[in-house]
């Protein structure tokens, strides 16, 4: 009996660990339930894996779940440079992807930059110059010209200077730095190596002499006013012939005197009109190698087959009514020389799309002016 009582207190000495041991157990797996279930909410609302983690290790489980999906939340927590103290002012920052973000917020805070300001600062800006710009002491009055859509931090003290020359208010100085109008026509030009169909040419944007569009096609003779063969970028010559039949149909005969011209082309034609007229001249009609619409492909030089001054045809009021509607602008317009900086041709227009075209017709700007507002990024 003795031995029987002994065996029964060692089974009960083994039974107590074992139920401590089941009950850790069974929390620790509770907690992992609840830990992964968590991290799934999270993600499910946009967060990443690693910020997730943050979050909950950070005890903000709760407030992340009543703010919902915020990218510079997720980027802040994701982030080294995170601090607890500006969590609030995280929440209403616009996300912008730019690597030094988090960082960038914090110092534009410690600062004394107000929410609102920071917005304006970081989505007017790129990772560069928002970094740059955080270096200096703190600037008064940003919202003036930040607050244009299409401002530029990095011309920020272009406006500003701009503006103190010329007197002009916030959205014409923006418009007009933005343009390159604070300097001197072919003087430091923007290179142009991103190539595309929307490309901006002019005294101040040039194309590398190498540039040859790769879609290339001739005009059809029948089309064809000059001697010689002409081509044209492809999308270009199809919208042509669509507004050629068009016109025909209203008893109007447009011919194509001018399209693609290469670097070299165009040197040559500066050269010709330089011996011919002089620099003044040059100056006012005519385009440095480099710095021609020509070389694009996307320019048309478009004629009357009847009528050699074309300014003086029925055609030319026919393009004027009609020629957005096959998306083609008229490029130099005589109300606009002073932003071209060009005087007036009436034969040459530039194919930049039905939507585009339309909203250049319906609000009298220019494709310098339209470019600047919406595509230069």
């Amino acid at each position: 009996m003795v031995k029987k009582k002994a065996k029964l207190k060692l089974k009960n000495n083994v039974r107590k660990p074992l139920v401590i041991c089941s009950v850790v157990i069974l929390i620790i797996i509770i907690i992992l339930l609840f830990y992964f279930n968590r991290i799934g909410e999270l993600k499910s609302l946009g967060y990443s894996e690693d910020s997730a983690k943050s979050i909950i290790f950070k005890f903000k489980y709760s407030y992340i779940m009543d703010i919902g999906e915020n990218k510079t939340l997720n980027k802040a927590f994701e982030s080294d440079d995170y601090i607890k103290e500006n969590l609030d002012s995280y929440a209403k920052i616009d996300y912008q992807n730019q690597k030094h973000l988090i960082s960038n917020i914090n110092k534009l805070l410690d600062k004394g930059y107000s929410v609102n300001e920071i917005n304006l600062i970081i989505s007017r800006g790129d990772d560069k110059s928002v970094s740059d710009f955080v270096k200096r002491d703190k600037v008064k009055y940003i919202e003036e010209f930040l607050a244009v859509d299409f401002a530029k931090l990095e011309n920020l003290d272009r406006y500003v200077l701009y503006q103190e020359k010329e007197n002009d208010d916030a959205k014409t100085t923006v418009l007009y730095v933005n343009m390159d109008f604070d300097k001197e026509d072919y003087i430091d030009p923007l290179v142009i190596d991103d190539f595309d169909d929307y490309v901006l040419v002019n005294k101040h944007r040039q194309l590398s002499s190498k540039y040859i569009p790769d879609d290339l096609v001739k005009i059809k003779d029948e089309y064809v006013k000059t001697d010689g063969e002409i081509e044209i970028e492809r999308n270009v010559a199809k919208a042509f012939y669509d507004m050629a039949e068009a016109a025909k149909d209203d008893g109007m005969e447009l011919m194509v005197s001018s399209g693609y011209r290469s670097y070299k082309d165009q040197e040559e034609i500066t050269n010709t009109y330089l011996e011919l007229y002089g620099q003044k001249y040059v100056d006012n009609y005519v385009a440095k190698p480099g710095f021609s619409e020509h070389q694009t492909a996307m320019s048309l030089d478009v004629a009357s087959k009847s009528v050699d001054t074309f300014v003086n045809s029925d055609e030319y009021v026919w393009m004027m009514d009609n020629a957005y509607k096959y998306g083609f602008i008229l490029r130099y317009p005589k109300s606009k020389e002073d932003i071209t900086g060009y005087k007036c041709e009436a034969w040459h227009y530039r194919y930049v799309g039905k939507k585009i075209a339309k909203y250049i017709k319906e609000h009298n700007i220019t494709y310098d002016e339209y470019y600047v507002m919406f595509l230069d990024d």
